[in-house]
């Protein structure tokens, strides 16, 4: 049985040309609102890194990176990127960004490992974002003012899209709201993660999730975050851990809660280490990336990965995401997808 989830009376509000059309319109809006707020410049970004270095993004850990090997550099291995969480990082370094601006580019990915329904796809697809800050600013005073900045963006793609489509009316709230995992944890001890989520989007609209990658009161971290990226273990000035998190809206069309970006505050070498001895990773201090910024040759940093797919997906309002992106679908999942009146591409 595939993972669709089927909602009632779905009828997609655009058809396949003018979701092309969306789709370019949301994506040319919002990535230049994106660069306006936070002061970003567009750099072109690989498709594959070499394996050893520590650059790729490990997610959770336990996704395989797909991989082959470079005939001319004597069948070295290279790996797909799963994010550019780490080359974005040395990338500031290498072009002297000044505090105050950064960088974003284009990801794609590939992710084999993925479990497909109608939010996950093997191909991943977003706004990989990072700009330099300083010392003062990892705060969790500061990531809550770059959230309500890119919250805005998507706001005002929303308004571009509606005003462009009468058919599709905005469903976003004007704030959102902030919550820490651990006291979402203590609102609802009896619902696993996601459930959690689903029930605080319900009730406000759109929430940023802060503190995730670190244990909580019951033992279990709200979700995965590698340890030498974002920044979960610090004690911020509100006396809890974490300077990172999730923005999430609730999504009427799925009647679910929506992950749209995942950012943070990046690790200094303090909480590099502490993170890596937690995880039981701190052998990785040894590689390329961890060195470099051990030695104090990278920037302080904030950034994240903003969904395209996703965006595009629910300022459509589409009930899959292959009715935004081309990848690979089972037979099955087409074929129930299409008599759900949702054609995947």
């Amino acid at each position: 049985m595939s993972n669709v989830i089927k909602p009632k009376g779905y009828k997609a509000l655009l058809d396949m040309r003018q979701t092309e059309q969306g789709i370019k319109l949301i994506k040319d809006f919002f990535q230049q609102n994106l660069s306006t707020e936070l002061r970003l410049r567009r750099v072109t970004a690989p498709l594959f890194v070499l394996k050893g270095l520590g650059i790729n993004d490990d997610l959770n850990g336990v996704e395989r990176a797909v991989t082959f090997p470079i005939k001319d550099l004597g069948d070295a291995c290279a790996e797909v990127v799963h994010s550019l969480a780490k080359w974005k990082r040395l990338t500031l370094a290498e072009y002297h960004i000044a505090p105050g601006y950064g960088i974003y580019t284009d990801m794609n990915a590939i992710r084999a490992d993925e479990e497909l329904d109608n939010i996950h796809s093997l191909y991943v697809d977003q706004w990989d974002w990072e700009a330099v800050i300083t010392r003062e600013q990892r705060t969790v005073a500061f990531l809550k003012d770059i959230v309500r900045r890119i919250y805005c963006a998507i706001r005002r793609t929303e308004y571009l899209v509606c005003e462009t489509y009468p058919q599709i009316k905005p469903f976003l709230p004007d704030k959102i709201h902030f919550i820490h995992s651990e006291e979402l944890l203590e609102m609802y001890p009896n619902l696993s993660a996601k459930e959690r989520e689903d029930e605080i989007c319900r009730k406000y609209g759109a929430v940023f999730i802060i503190g995730i990658g670190g244990k909580l009161a019951n033992g279990e971290p709200h979700d995965g975050r590698a340890p030498d990226y974002d920044d979960w273990s610090t004690v911020a000035e509100d006396g809890r851990k974490g300077l990172n998190g999730d923005i999430l809206i609730w999504y009427p069309v799925l009647e679910r809660s929506l992950e749209l970006s995942s950012m943070g505050v990046r690790v200094d070498a303090e909480s590099l280490l502490r993170q890596l001895e937690m995880s039981g990773k701190s052998e990785r201090s040894k590689l390329y990336f961890h060195k470099q910024l051990l030695e104090g040759n990278l920037p302080l940093s904030i950034g994240g990965g903003i969904g395209q797919s996703r965006l595009c997906m629910m300022l459509l309002q589409k009930a899959h995401i292959g009715e935004i992106q081309a990848s690979i679908w089972s037979d099955e999942m087409r074929q129930e997808c299409k008599q759900l009146g949702m054609p995947l591409i």
